[in-house]
């Protein structure tokens, strides 16, 4: 027998004199290779010769046109604005013009020019907003004097091949021009020029908005106004180019912020947020951008997280209905409804006190498990007021209304300790959590909305204005004090207890009580004043007590402290909008010079301690020389801080507040039989 290696190798050696001798393939083998390289010829051939010719045609070349209003943005990120001042890398602008030079040599000369949404640049002098009708040729409605913008196509809109533009082609800008200058030189009736422009062809009236709208007519303040524009186009193009999509911008990390209030979905907070902001200071290329991203990109469907039914309302559904209201395009209406339908479940308690949270996937709602035993807090549910009874009287729908009201009706009836409104409400029984009563955090805003909802409806809800006086009146008796040296400010309590603390929150009371005051004449009125104006001062010295002169989160009014924050929670700034809030309105009011110089003293110290080449952050320690930056741009730095900033430069004419009502976040809701862009619907069941 032989070795067992040598049976293994002699095998194997078999093996391969089989396979070395078969030098070719079976007859049925060379059948089917040649079957599947004829089919594969075919194929090819097949398809050269008769699938459509998509080259010859343009077909390219339309491609291209569908992305023309796009710009080379689509590849390469916008450039930030002007240094102003500061040295931008030497390395970054080559790269970015290398790159730039690299497309535009690959793609046609037209499809890197992107249409001017202002044709004509700055208006003339003296042009301003008018209303106008979306329908060609329809009737115009009287809005304040000025010129508006010529129409022109969105985004969403394109041009069959050799369609004429209205404006374009020979001669076009040139007439539309002269139609504009001609009807600037009109006289006016009734102080109003009237309107000839259109926008679209959807059958509402709008508001458009240039540089010169509401200027006042000192060319000093002209300048300070134009500063805060500015400062808005750095914020808003350094979002765009770093965080575009996200909800906020982290502007030292150069990225997309997200928190718990949005989660990790991309809602695009900024965008919302900014949109009337943009359309208010004339920046129509941007609001135009912002609108086509809401027209594409904005949805809740994919959203499995839960969203605050607070914050969600006040920025997204306040957002959509101002920018309904200002350009009457139904997208935002449509938004608005859309994102308010998701909220509904939240109301279905046993109260109709509605839960803080909800996931809009699946409807399930909850309430924050710190909040004094699952209760629902006062500045959330008691915020919702004027965003749904306008929604109802826009859609003719009254189960938005119907859902406030009846909050409303339970805190009406329910009995109020002292006259005063707990922070905390337990949805499920409709009694009082812990009694911690504020004007600041967790109460602030309700009473912001008891007010304005009276201003909203033409006077009309006299059931609101008379629980805003008597929840004052409560306030006045119980929570405000002076400090020894003059100092006026509403305090904290907790349990019959004062804090002596008062939240930059509640510097919007200022503004509140100084509204109070002039829009009712009655036994109140002086004193409203006299309080909003010393509350405003207080805010104003919380800020020029501080070395970066800033305000503080809080400050506190004890052990021979005043208007000074004495821990370290209490000392940060996150570019908060309330004090210059109460500014503004008080300057309406009063048209104390004060107030302006105390704005302007505020934006100085925003550029100087806040802005960074790349946007704008909040800061951890106001009282610092050097403060550590929290890497923040808030959503309400654009909405809220620049707007309530550029209205207090500009005339009284922009957004007058006999016409217009300031939602929470900034967002202005036109005044019911006041304001023609209230838009009612015909059908509208609401009262």
């Amino acid at each position: 027998m032989l070795p067992t290696y040598q049976r293994v190798g002699g095998s194997s050696s078999s093996t391969a004199n089989q396979l070395l001798g078969r030098r070719s393939f079976r007859s049925r083998e060379k059948c089917l290779i040649l079957l599947v390289l004829s089919t594969f010829g075919f194929v090819c051939l097949g398809g050269f010769f008769f699938l459509p010719d998509n080259f010859s045609a343009d077909r390219v070349l339309k491609a291209y046109k569908q992305f023309q209003r796009a710009g080379p943005e689509i590849f390469i990120p916008p450039p930030p604005p002007a240094a102003h001042g500061r040295d931008e890398d030497i390395h970054r602008v080559d790269d970015r013009e290398k790159l730039q030079e690299k497309i535009r040599k690959e793609l046609p000369d037209e499809f890197l020019e992107k249409p001017d949404t202002n044709v004509g640049g700055e208006q003339p002098a003296g042009a301003g907003a008018v209303i106008v009708p979306r329908d060609p040729g329809g009737p115009a409605i009287e809005g304040p004097a000025g010129v508006v913008q010529p129409p022109h196509h969105s985004a969403g809109e394109e041009k069959e091949e050799g369609e004429e533009e209205e404006t374009g082609g020979v001669g076009g800008q040139e007439q539309q021009q002269q139609q504009l200058e001609q009807q600037a030189q009109e006289p006016a009736r009734s102080g109003h020029q009237p309107a000839v422009s259109q926008r679209s062809n959807q059958h509402h009236p709008q508001l458009t908005y240039n540089s010169t709208v509401g200027e006042d007519p000192d060319p000093n303040v002209r300048e300070k106004r134009n500063k805060v524009k500015e400062m808005m186009a750095h914020a808003w193009s350094n979002y765009k180019l770093y965080a575009w999509g996200k909800n906020e911008l982290r502007p030292l990390s150069k990225r997309g912020h997200s928190n718990s209030i949005f989660g990790s979905y991309d809602l695009g907070a900024t965008i919302v947020d900014g949109l009337d902001t943009l359309y208010l200071m004339g920046m129509h290329r941007e609001f135009d951008e912002a609108r086509d991203w809401v027209e594409r990109k904005f949805t809740l469907e994919n959203v499995d997280a839960d969203l605050s039914v607070f914050e969600t309302n006040i920025r997204f559904i306040g957002g959509f209905l101002t920018c309904y209201a200002l350009t009457g395009d139904r997208l935002f209406l449509e938004k608005a409804r859309y994102v308010a339908d998701k909220l509904l479940p939240a109301f279905q308690t046993p109260t109709g006190i509605p839960y803080a949270l909800i996931n809009v996937r699946n409807g399930m709602s909850k309430n924050y498990g710190w909040a004094s035993g699952g209760s629902s807090i006062l500045s959330e549910f008691g915020t919702l007021h004027l965003e749904f009874a306008y929604l109802s009287d826009i859609t003719g729908d009254a189960v938005y209304r119907d859902r406030v009201q009846t909050i409303r009706s339970v805190l009406k009836d329910i009995e109020k300790p002292k006259g005063l409104y707990p922070n905390y409400l337990n949805p499920k029984t409709g009694k009082w959590g812990q009694q911690h009563m504020s004007l600041g955090a967790l109460g602030d805003s309700f009473y912001e909305y008891l007010l304005k909802a009276w201003i909203q409806s033409g006077h009309e809800d006299e059931e609101a204005r008379e629980m805003y006086d008597e929840a004052m009146q409560a306030i006045i008796q119980h929570m405000i004090r002076s400090s020894p040296s003059g100092l006026m400010y509403v305090s904290d309590m907790k349990f019959e207890r004062l804090e002596h603390k008062m939240d930059h929150l509640a510097c919007f009371a200022g503004g509140l009580f100084g509204l109070g005051g002039t829009s009712l004449n009655n036994q109140y009125s002086e004193r409203y004043m006299e309080i909003g104006e010393g509350l405003t001062n207080t805010c104003h010295e919380s800020y020029i007590r501080t070395y970066t002169r800033l305000g503080p989160e809080s400050f506190r009014f004890n052990d021979g402290v005043e208007a000074k924050a004495l821990k370290a929670q209490e000392k940060y700034y996150i570019l908060r909008p309330e004090t210059f809030e109460s500014y503004f309105i008080m300057w309406r009011l009063t048209h104390d010079q004060k107030y302006r110089d105390w704005g302007w003293d505020a934006i100085q110290a925003l550029e100087k301690h806040c802005r960074t080449p790349t946007g704008y952050t909040g800061l951890k320690n106001v009282y610092l020389t050097e403060p550590v930056k929290d890497d923040v741009q808030q959503s309400f730095f654009l909405a809220e801080t620049l707007k309530y900033l550029y209205l207090l430069f500009s005339d009284d004419s922009l957004l007058p507040l006999d016409d217009w009502v300031f939602n929470t976040e900034a967002h202005p809701l036109p005044v019911k039989d006041r304001n023609p862009l209230y838009r009612q619907a015909p059908a509208s069941s609401a009262p």
